[in-house]
């Protein structure tokens, strides 16, 4: 199993194409293998606005996350409530490769409903900064040394495992950080966790906190670093550098306000630019989405290692490169993550694009037509549009066939019929749409996108009209579906029938 997992890791390292000079800077990091990945997407991640798991889409995860390969995956904070503690149950019941581990407060009660679930891992935290103690605790700093070591304590006592957290631990005295983690440390803490709660340090600051702590400490140093400046991922490797072990993480970087460390973005960085292996790269693309799908929130086209863009090629230049060779664009293969690459043909597009696509779609095109075929492209995508496989092929018919649609539309029981031409089957449906209801209809706005790849891919279409009522509204419809042209012609009778049922209403 070792040497099949060895030979797996040498085969991604031949997809990278990192920079020669991180190897300079790092050619020393003795602790990679030690290195481990604490996600807390069912816990920080679950506490973001706006995602609120049942018990199954937290198993679900919590399933996928382990088949990830995470070290410690913190399932949730038990004493929230019993519906939480028996989420724990379950996942602990499924079976998981990884320690699971309940957040808890400084308070034995929490403790006490730790115990309830059968984990056997608590992740007790206190906050330490003045700010902190003076306006949300009101205790002084010894009563919170008082409290963080009695309730590790009580933990240990019960037969349970302990890290330690000082929250808010880059707003905190050092001299203070450093007694009470030696405090913590000697009652049995088996490691100490630094969060950047609200997101402020810079990886320099986050290296000096961590190194500092190193001379005091002799277990494991963790770090929890959250995005609000943008700086989570980066002061997550900083603090490895300078000899942190453990990093915290969640899935697509989910978590409270802006989010916490993006484990696939940590993940590949420590594999790619550190020599670190920790979870197994090529199920991150599934297990993003996954991840996006149960808690419904969209991952953004330009996020790093699983976004939409990440592997999406457009500009002609960019294509031509890549099409030679993948890495001249590219860090590191898409396979390497288990997602895929996308040549977008837009309006950036060039002739390699487009010959690759319909090359891969098995369609001969005339040569001497290329740069008929080129112009037309480039019109319809004015706007940022981009162009689907089967809308390449419609405009591919449209050389040689004029589209036309004729329509049907019954209003308040009259049947209107209008035919329409237009710059492929979806542009001539549209039109027709519109001339059957109303003359005065706008198309303000048009999407189309794939719900799933390949080249049988369920699309997404979005339409946004105005004046459907020549009163001057807007109104917009989605549909979703297999055929481009059906789904459109969905989406702008959906913003249709919303608009006459608004007005029904009134």
């Amino acid at each position: 199993m070792e040497a099949t997992q060895t030979s797996e890791n040498a085969r991604l390292r031949d997809m990278l194409a990192v920079s020669p000079y991180n190897q300079l800077a790092l050619e020393s990091l003795p602790h990679r293998d030690r290195i481990k990945i604490f996600d807390t997407t069912l816990r920080d991640g679950e506490q973001a606005p706006g995602i609120a798991l049942s018990s199954d889409d937290k198993v679900r995860i919590a399933m996928a996350l382990d088949d990830l390969g995470v070290d410690i995956m913190e399932a949730g904070f038990a004493v929230s409530s019993e519906t939480e503690r028996e989420t724990l149950r379950k996942i602990l019941d499924a079976g998981t490769d990884c320690t699971v581990c309940s957040l808890a407060r400084s308070v034995k009660g929490d403790v006490d409903a730790v115990m309830q679930t059968g984990v056997d891992y608590v992740h007790t935290f206190i906050a330490t900064s003045d700010l902190h103690m003076k306006y949300k605790l009101k205790m002084t700093p010894d009563q919170v040394v008082e409290k963080a070591v009695s309730t590790i304590e009580y933990a240990k006592e019960h037969g349970l495992r302990v890290m330690f957290s000082c929250e808010d631990a880059t707003r905190t005295d050092l001299d203070f950080m450093k007694r009470i983690c030696v405090a913590a440390q000697d009652a049995g803490a088996e490691a100490i966790n630094l969060p950047d709660t609200v997101g402020v340090i810079i990886p320099q600051g986050m290296a000096y906190i961590v190194s500092e702590m190193h001379k005091v400490l002799k277990v494991p140093i963790s770090m929890h670093c959250h995005d609000d400046m943008g700086l989570a991922v980066a002061n997550t490797l900083a603090g490895v550098e300078a000899g942190a072990e453990i990093c915290q993480v969640t899935m697509n970087g989910i978590g409270e306000r802006t989010g916490n460390a993006a484990l696939e973005e940590v993940a590949v960085n420590l594999f790619a630019n550190y020599g670190a292996e920790t979870v197994d790269l090529t199920k991150l693309g599934p297990t993003s989405k996954m991840v996006e799908r149960i808690t419904g929130f969209p991952i953004a086209y330009n996020k790093a290692i699983v976004g939409r863009n990440a592997f999406a090629h457009e500009s002609g230049i960019h294509v031509h490169g890549v099409m030679a060779n993948s890495l001249t664009y590219e860090p590191f293969k898409p396979e390497m993550v288990g997602v895929e690459r996308h040549i977008v043909i837009g309006k950036h597009s060039g002739e390699h694009s487009v010959r690759g696509r319909l090359d891969a779609l098995g369609v001969r095109f005339p040569e001497e037509h290329m740069s008929e075929l080129m112009a037309t492209i480039k019109e319809i995508a004015v706007g940022g549009k981009e162009i689907d496989d089967a809308e390449l092929v419609a405009v591919i018919t449209g050389k040689s066939v004029t589209s036309t649609a004729t329509v049907t539309i019954a209003i308040n029981g009259e049947k209107r019929v209008k035919s329409e031409i237009g710059v492929g089957p979806v542009d001539a449906a549209l039109k027709a749409i519109s001339e059957a209801v109303n003359d005065n209809i706008t198309l303000e706005e048009y999407k189309l996108a794939a719900v799933t790849g390949g080249s049988d891919s369920i699309c997404e279409a979005t339409v946004m009209i105005k004046n459907v009522q020549n009163d001057g509204n807007l109104s917009v419809g989605k549909a979703v579906g297999l055929d481009v042209v059906q789904t459109s012609v969905d989406a702008m009778m959906a913003a249709i029938n919303r608009d006459f049922a608004r007005q029904r209403s009134e």
